[in-house]
């Protein structure tokens, strides 16, 4: 999921608008990997050795790992093992901005050089340093410094960012989170959560985006904003909060009870408690996320 986090990461600094932004992941969600970016997330060449072996193919028709090993840059096996690698997401997404023409392969290195320093990001395949990056990222960007009991909410949007991810697509990223008294909807389904941790939780989107967002998550082509598009949407938010009462029942022996959806039309959702607003920026439009906490019994 690191994609999400770079992409805010690149709106913070202004290196990017949220318009290249919506471009680029529409872009990223088709890109494939290429041996250049995989040579400099492996350490084995610097942005500018990548950049002489580019300049060299304008001259020479030949692969890139065929120049790269000619001029002394690879081994023949370094090739072979790059060539067997995944990609973490967020180089990916550097190299579409390479190819874009927005940055060149040294900005990136040290874009990228700073990004991993700043949130610890090491050794990805290890699960419980990935977890521990996970949520440093979330309290960095999403998680306003005066939210109270702000562990719950953690793992509340490091669940929500999994479901995404494995529902719905992982061409998506995130603005920074909104502090509002009252939210304005277009189509928008919500739900409140009981218990000793009592909250309400909703997703807002236009009807085109809604169209896009139920299609990923039931798997179906649909064409119409219409009922199904609706039930999927309240579907999604019900699976989502279940599998978080199920968590924070095995965790913190905290039993939470959801009460059944409602759906909310061009109007103000207003609770007595502060909404938070996450915008998720995918692909195909926005969706917004709203998360208010109602009491949280100690």
């Amino acid at each position: 999921m690191h994609t999400q986090f770079f992409g805010n990461f690149l709106l913070n600094k202004e290196i990017i608008s949220p318009e290249q932004l919506i471009d680029l992941l529409k872009i990223h969600s088709t890109a494939h990997k290429k041996l250049g970016t995989l040579a400099i997330h492996s350490g084995y060449m610097s942005a500018s050795e990548v950049e002489d072996v580019f300049i060299t193919q304008t001259h020479y028709d030949k692969l890139f790992g065929e120049l790269a090993i000619e001029m002394g840059y690879l081994t023949k096996e370094q090739v072979d093992e790059l060539l067997t690698l995944q990609l973490p997401d967020y180089m990916l997404l550097g190299q579409t901005l390479i190819e874009q023409g927005v940055i060149t392969h040294v900005e990136l290195e040290n874009l990228i050089t700073e990004y991993q320093s700043v949130y610890e990001i090491y050794d990805l395949d290890l699960v419980e340093e990935q977890k521990h990056m996970v949520d440093k990222l979330l309290s960095d960007f999403y998680l306003p410094e005066d939210l109270p009991h702000a562990e719950y909410i953690l793992s509340y949007l490091t669940l929500l960012f999994n479901n995404l991810v494995r529902f719905i697509g992982e061409d998506f990223t995130t603005l920074n989170i909104m502090t509002l008294e009252e939210v304005p909807t277009n189509y928008c389904i919500s739900q409140e959560v009981e218990g000793s941790f009592s909250f309400l939780s909703a997703l807002d989107m236009d009807e085109e985006t809604a169209i896009c967002f139920a299609g990923r998550y039931v798997n179906e082509d649909f064409q119409q904003f219409n009922d199904y598009v609706k039930a999927s949407m309240e579907d999604f938010l019900n699976l989502h909060n279940g599998l978080y009462s199920v968590n924070m029942s095995n965790d913190h022996s905290m039993e939470l009870h959801l009460q059944p959806p409602a759906s909310h039309t061009n109007t103000l959702l207003t609770t007595d408690f502060l909404c938070y607003l996450l915008p998720i920026v995918f692909s195909f439009g926005t969706v917004n996320f709203v998360f208010s906490v109602k009491r949280i019994d100690q």
